[in-house]
């Protein structure tokens, strides 16, 4: 089973179909909601996670886009809220590709974005919520 996130952009005129809908039905692909802001007779944007075979995901794809929609993969970011983190360095027990790491010297924990991967497991690991997920 293949699955990827992706952003959907919905203009006003679309805003009000059952595109969603039509993709699940029509292609036989399984969704889950990250993110929402729809409004009626305005812009939207919708964060999916859409899982099925690699064919009918490209098919999906190809059907939003020839509905008029802005398809894009997801690029999350997670980063550290400085006011929140207490440094106690629970985040960093989960980290698999070393982004956190404790700083002995200083007592903090240090975030390196550019180690990240976006698993979110330090979102979860965070006693005080300081690890915080992007996703526009």
């Amino acid at each position: 089973m293949y699955s990827k996130k992706i952003v959907i952009r919905y203009t006003p005129e679309i805003v009000q179909q059952p595109v969603i809908y039509q993709l699940v039905k029509q292609h036989n692909l399984v969704f889950n909601i990250l993110k929402a802001r729809i409004f009626p007779r305005r812009e939207g944007v919708i964060v999916l996670e859409l899982s099925g075979s690699k064919e009918n995901f490209d098919n999906g794809i190809r059907f939003l886009k020839e509905m008029g929609l802005k398809v894009e993969a997801l690029s999350k970011s997670v980063s550290q809220n400085s006011d929140k983190c207490v440094h106690c360095g629970a985040c960093t027990a989960f980290c698999p590709t070393g982004a956190l790491s404790f700083e002995k010297e200083s007592q903090k924990v240090l975030f390196d974005p550019e180690k990240c991967n976006g698993c979110e497991l330090c979102v979860s690991a965070c006693p005080v919520r300081a690890m915080e997920i992007n996703l526009l």
